[in-house]
């Protein structure tokens, strides 16, 4: 039997708004959570990003809220601005017609004095990060006397992040007759103690998650060879792989932003994402990634936890995740929706081990790809250079150059001028680095060659812009 909206107690106009967006049937966690939490239960849900989560608490506390009151009345705390902009835009939207609700999303990076005014005027539902958050209240101006609901959203992120004693100070500063809520993808030891710290008698909901990765994900593993960076690994496999989107993910912000500097300076369209980004660039480079204006973007864990774009057509670990957990996590966000994706990781030799742990947990072999040489990716290009041709050949525009061919013609044999057009072609859209004479050897293990330092050319020059990477 399925499940409705309508049988979890929710009630009869926010069922049909949920159905009129299109939402049929609620998902797992929600299943599981909404009734618990409409019964006035504590809760410690457990499920993966991209469950349902958001709507797992926002929808009960859209139901309970009072309209005729402005005071704070739900705080939902999130590790970052990402999220907190993302849980705000899915509270607007589960309550589009209520046009009396008042949410305000507060983080650092946006004025602080626009946030108090918002506050001032009214606000029921506030979403924030754990710092403004705390400086709202040390300042006066969010009261939480009249709380009634307090979420923890992403509760490991936020405490790997360093947020526990943040979090514990808002916790102590709100109502004890109110109603908690901790959602996370884990539960750590520190989560435990601070729910038996805080919460009474939660209920706990375990979302059990399918250890095998989407089928629609291809995942390859590339072995570093001995005496190679990964930077130097990375760029014949871009080359080859040639990805129209790709998420790269590496451990620190430096690693992001050194990446990011070497692909550039090879004429990459690529740029870094971070937590030492303002709100603004952040914002920025969300937005010309979306567009498809920057193809490739260098992000760390934390920084991605709020970064979703659709028809991803690659994820990159160039540095690999502390967890199994957040390897299957991460290459879910390629392959959505019915479509194929793809899952690269680079591992160094002494790293197998780690590679075998994956294997047991997704209970599949992964494939062990071998780094391209020079003349695979030059074939690589030129099968792609025929099949433009043929599409160009099929095409209306091809009559206005014809007089072009003709008249050539007279001097030159037709398969000569197309020899040449196609020569033409192919040095304008091959590889930076093989426009030059550099070192990239054809057989990976040889090292008597020079090494790929990019291209020869003038370096693209960065801007202290994130968003200024070359198209």
């Amino acid at each position: 039997m399925t499940l409705s909206f309508h049988s979890l107690g929710l009630s009869e106009a926010r069922v049909r708004y949920l159905e009129k967006a299109g939402f049929a049937s609620p998902t797992a966690i929600q299943a599981q959570a909404i009734p618990h939490l409409l019964s006035g239960r504590d809760v410690v849900g457990l499920a993966q990003t991209g469950t349902g989560k958001t709507a797992a608490f926002s929808l009960p506390i859209l139901e309970r809220i009072d309209l005729n009151s402005n005071a704070v009345q739900a705080l939902v705390l999130t590790p970052t601005r990402e999220l907190a902009i993302q849980v705000y835009q899915a509270i607007r939207n589960f309550s589009s017609e209520e046009r009396r609700l008042h949410v305000l999303p507060i983080y650092g990076g946006q004025s602080i004095d626009i946030q108090i005014r918002r506050l001032q005027k009214g606000v029921q539902v506030v979403v924030g990060t754990p710092g403004r958050v705390l400086d709202l209240l040390s300042r006066g101006d969010l009261k939480l006397n009249k709380l009634s609901w307090l979420v923890l959203d992403e509760a490991d992120e936020m405490l790997n992040m360093g947020f526990i004693q943040d979090v514990e100070k808002i916790l102590a500063q709100a109502p004890a007759e109110r109603q908690t809520a901790f959602f996370s993808a884990t539960m750590e030891p520190s989560i435990r103690e601070l729910a038996a710290k805080f919460l009474r008698s939660p209920i706990t909901i375990n979302v059990e998650q399918p250890k095998a990765a989407p089928a629609k994900i291809n995942q390859v593993v590339y072995i570093v060879p001995r005496g190679w960076t990964k930077a130097r690994s990375l760029q014949p496999i871009l080359e080859m792989e040639d990805p129209e989107s790709a998420l790269i993910f590496v451990r620190t912000r430096k690693a992001a932003a050194e990446l990011t500097r070497q692909l550039q300076a090879a004429g990459h369209s690529v740029d870094e994402y971070h937590g030492d980004l303002s709100q603004s660039q952040r914002e920025r480079l969300l937005l010309r990634f979306r567009q498809r204006q920057v193809r490739w973007v260098v992000a760390t864990d934390i920084a991605a936890r709020g970064l979703h774009v659709d028809d991803l057509t690659h994820v990159i670990n160039y540095d690999m995740p502390d967890s199994i957990d957040s390897y299957v996590h991460r290459i879910g966000r390629t392959g959505r929706a019915g479509k194929e994706g793809t899952a690269i990781s680079l591992i160094h030799p002494l790293d197998k081990r780690k590679l075998r742990d994956i294997e047991r947990h997704i209970r599949q072999r992964l494939e062990i790809g071998t780094i391209p040489t020079r003349a695979e990716i030059e074939a690589r290009h030129l099968r792609k250079l025929q099949n433009q041709l043929r599409e160009a050949i099929a095409g209306e525009r091809i009559a206005s150059f014809l007089p072009i061919v003709a008249q050539l013609s007279e001097e030159f044999e037709p398969h000569t001028i197309a020899a040449a057009a196609l020569q033409m072609a192919y040095d304008q859209t091959r590889p930076s680095w093989m426009r030059v004479e550099q070192g990239f050897q054809d057989d990976p293990m040889d090292d008597s060659k020079p090494r790929i330092s990019g291209n020869k050319s003038k370096p693209v020059k960065r801007s202290k812009s994130p968003v200024s990477s070359q198209q």
